[in-house]
């Protein structure tokens, strides 16, 4: 995937960890090693339709494994290619060190419209696709997880297809059903992650978190239950939107009274935004929590929120990021905004490797603690290195993977 800055996605990235290899003067050698995929295939899936066979494109790319099994989700959708799949599973491996959790960065997809799948189909592509893969997935090699067009169903039919083969083994994926071997709190996991570090983030700016005002772009998984831990903690939701529009209210969302509907359509409003528009509310802090890229040289002048917590993986183009700090916003970054559901899925593999399952509350004080923890880690560091959260939390992250990758005797 190229960005609309005509660099590819996994060029950004390794930019990023060039630099924090500079501030840690790391020889360019270790950074080149720790920057490169370990592995990338790239597999046919012949799918049955009524109109016949049509052959789709699938990927797994594990970025690393120097601190433990790739970790990482598998997204259906007509745009994945495979520079994209090298970023995202580059990220998991920097998201993974940030928190400090056992595992490295690994990422999955197949180019296809999850949107235009029966349920038949969608069962026949993500089966072959891990029939496919058997060899380098599992519960110590390569843990997938649900992303962009995949959910709790399409993990149930990984596991199901990966334990014919294999034998039961519920820690090769996560994100699961409840009710087979899931863990209750993972699916709220990313939002009520994004809703904390933007709690954290209020506090260590000397801000209250009671009646700060956020916008935020994405109804689906992630920004509904932000959304819903925001107002818990005291926030007042102002603008929500997907991709039906968008809805204000200066007094604040009920984000209980609409959590369930489908859509934003479907919620009454006298006042309506456009999808995009919610990026120029004025507000204490902007969740973009859609897509890639939302943010960019065409609206970055119009950005009013003092902080903005990157909720989905890479919404800020680089030029606008640039813009943004120099205008003294403060950018909370994906790899630590949204690290909430790889801690989820820490806690759901680990569950599954004990066969012992955690209530509901435990599942959310320890992600909370940690996620508060691994903001003020990364605030800490930019305050030593004199630098952005994003750089600083590039810095932590490639510095334990470093060291991780050279204790371990990997670098002659």
């Amino acid at each position: 995937m190229t960005t609309t800055s005509g660099v590819s996605a996994f060029a950004e990235v390794n930019e990023l960890v060039a630099q924090a290899g500079s501030v840690l003067n790391l020889k360019k050698g270790l950074v080149d090693a720790i920057s490169a995929c370990e592995r990338e295939v790239t597999i046919s899936i012949p799918l049955h339709r009524d109109s016949g066979i049509e052959v789709l494109t699938g990927y797994r790319v594990q970025h690393s494994s120097a601190r433990g099994p790739r970790k990482g989700g598998i997204r259906f959708h007509q745009d994945v290619d495979i520079d994209e799949v090298r970023a995202l599973a580059s990220l998991m491996t920097w998201k993974t060190a940030l928190i400090d959790v056992p595992f490295g960065g690994g990422k999955g997809g197949v180019a296809v419209d999850s949107t235009k799948l029966t349920p038949l189909e969608k069962e026949e592509v993500i089966r072959r696709w891990t029939r496919t893969l058997i060899n380098v997935l599992g519960p110590n090699r390569d843990i997938p997880a649900p992303d962009l067009g995949t959910d709790a169903q399409t993990m149930a039919w990984l596991m199901d297809e990966f334990h014919r083969i294999e034998g039961f083994q519920p820690a090769c994926v996560t994100g699961k059903p409840v009710g087979l071997f899931g863990a209750p709190g993972r699916e709220e996991a990313t939002g009520r992650g994004v809703a904390q570090i933007t709690a954290a983030t209020l506090q260590q700016n000397n801000k209250k978190v009671e009646g700060a005002t956020v916008a935020i772009q994405g109804f689906g998984n992630v920004g509904r239950y932000a959304a819903l831990v925001c107002q818990e903690l005291g926030m007042k939701v102002i603008a929500l939107s997907d991709m039906s529009g968008g809805i204000v209210d200066k007094k604040g969302i009920d984000i209980k009274a609409i959590f369930d509907v489908k859509s934003l359509a479907d919620v009454k409003s006298d006042n309506r935004i456009g999808s995009a528009e919610v990026l120029e509310i004025e507000c204490d802090v902007l969740i973009p929590a859609a897509l890639g890229n939302v943010i960019n040289d065409s609206n970055v002048d119009k950005i009013k929120a003092a902080f903005i917590v990157e909720g989905a993986n890479q919404p800020i183009m680089t030029s606008a990021d640039k813009k943004l700090r120099a205008n003294k916003i403060v950018i909370v970054p994906d790899i630590l905004a949204n690290s909430g559901g790889v801690m989820g899925s820490y806690f759901e593999w680990t569950q599954n490797i004990q066969q012992f399952s955690w209530p509901k509350e435990k599942f959310r004080a320890e992600l909370d603690v940690r996620m508060q923890t691994a903001f003020v880690n990364v605030n800490e560091t930019a305050k030593k290195y004199k630098t952005d959260l994003r750089s600083a939390a590039f810095i932590v992250s490639v510095a334990r993977v470093a060291e991780a990758f050279s204790v371990r005797g990997s670098l002659v």
